[in-house]
């Protein structure tokens, strides 16, 4: 802020509250209350104080119903409220919403060790909470009907959406057997599966009576509830395990009631601008529709018989099409006909047949050849056998002569007595069969002996 800026004291007190009410929305401050009074609004209005400070503080009448017990001078309480500034006089107080008259220094860290372990186990993940439904047309409320929490939630809940039913699940909502009975409601009304949403619903009090919505085993059943949980216990500034483990955690019952009923009024004010807006819609629409028809029934109207000028074009252009196809037909035939006779002409099943006539008459005509030829050669041989026969050596043995050979490496042909020496062996060649001999003498005029 600017130095040299000039305040009101009006403007000072409203920066100063804007500033105390953002950095302080909610507290809570233990000390001995004193001076304590109550004029004719009701409200309770006293200083708390411990040994080196004090802070003023009041208590509206609307929240004294959540009272345990009646505050007194002297009682060393825990108020849980909020910082504001009465800027006309320019103090602050403690706005408190309740009191806690046995001081939260155990229970306190009791509630911080539990929510600190089932946080670790991820029982209070996000991703677990199941979706509310929209529009609800049932809920179950697990509270006590004797409490002024479960009047203030039927009240705003019929009073936003009136066709809304609502079934109350009688339980203790405080001491030993709450947390146990709490329990037992989720079990059963899961088990029967007759409403949309669970409301676990108490109004505000100290943390003692607010201490079996701190059970474990109340958080655990409401994690594993098939059925949507909704914690709505205590203030605004009441935080129990309840609210960290249910599915939506409501500031108070009556927020709870806000939350999840939808408000009727709203709503058909919502569907009656819809409609509206609807009917507006298509009532331009409509006209526009109407004009386009009217301009387009004006420009029919006014065509020079439209449908006579069409028909007339229509069966000029089939008579055309008519002379185009018969003589694209014509032409077509004509060229099928042609290509038909110069298939006919050159069909190779013609000239195949004369040339297996041809082939035919080569054949008769090789085979007679041969057989010419055969018959030939057959007498050629009879005569070249006689001959051979007549000059074979082999008629001349029959006859009696002899074939002489020298018995060597080489047979040498003895044609003369000289070719031989006595003492030789020679081989002699008969007709049938042949002779091996000794020459005893060789006479070149005179004949061999044996």
């Amino acid at each position: 802020m600017d130095d040299r800026q000039i305040l009101t004291v009006s403007e000072l007190n409203g920066a100063i509250r804007g500033l105390l009410e953002g950095r302080f929305p909610f507290v809570s401050v233990t000390g001995e209350i004193s001076n304590l009074h109550k004029p004719y609004s009701g409200h309770f209005y006293f200083t708390l104080k411990d040994a080196g400070a004090q802070i003023k503080a009041v208590l509206f009448k609307m929240q004294q119903r959540y009272l345990a017990q009646i505050p007194k001078d002297g009682a060393h309480v825990v108020c849980r409220g909020r910082i504001s500034v009465y800027e006309p006089r320019g103090d602050y107080q403690l706005i408190v919403d309740t009191i806690d008259f046995h001081g939260a220094g155990a229970l306190q860290q009791a509630f911080e060790q539990l929510k600190r372990r089932l946080a670790n186990e991820g029982l209070f993940d996000e991703h677990l909470k199941r979706g509310l439904p929209r529009f609800p047309a049932h809920i179950t409320l697990v509270t006590s009907p004797q409490g002024a929490a479960v009047h203030d939630f039927i009240r705003i809940a019929t009073r936003r959406c009136p066709s809304i039913r609502i079934a109350v699940y009688p339980v203790t909502v405080q001491g030993e057997q709450a947390a146990a009975d709490m329990i037992r409601a989720l079990e059963e009304i899961n088990a029967r599966a007759a409403t949309e949403v669970i409301v676990l619903c108490r109004g505000g009090g100290s943390a003692e009576d607010l201490w079996a919505f701190n059970d474990e085993h109340l958080a655990r059943a409401i994690r594993h509830s098939p059925l949507p949980v909704v914690s709505a216990v205590g203030h605004e500034i009441d935080f129990t395990i309840a609210d960290f483990a249910a599915d939506l955690r409501a500031p108070t019952p009556s927020g709870a009631a806000e939350l999840l009923t939808p408000d009727s009024v709203t709503l058909l004010g919502r569907i009656d601008q819809q409609r509206l807006r609807m009917y507006r819609t298509l009532h331009n629409k409509i006209d526009r529709l109407e004009q386009r028809l009217l301009l387009a029934r004006h420009r029919l109207e006014t065509m020079p018989h439209p449908l006579d000028r069409r028909m007339l074009q229509l069966d000029h252009l089939a008579a055309r099409l008519e002379r185009f196809l018969k003589t694209t037909l014509s032409e077509q035939r004509r060229r099928l006909d042609q290509a038909t006779l110069n298939l006919e002409r050159l069909n190779p099943s013609h000239r195949i047949d004369l040339h297996e006539q041809r082939l035919k008459e080569l054949y008769n005509r090789l085979t007679q050849a041969a057989r010419s030829g055969l018959q030939a050669k057959d007498e050629q041989f009879v005569r070249t056998t006689a001959i051979l026969h007549a000059v074979s050596p082999l008629a001349t043995l029959a006859r009696g002569y002899a074939i002489v050979q020298k018995i060597e490496s080489k047979k040498r042909i003895v044609t003369e007595a000289g070719q031989v020496r006595a003492g030789e062996t020679v081989q002699v060649i008969l007709h049938r069969g042949e002779l091996v001999c000794r020459v005893e003498r060789s006479d070149d005029m005179g004949t061999l002996e044996r």
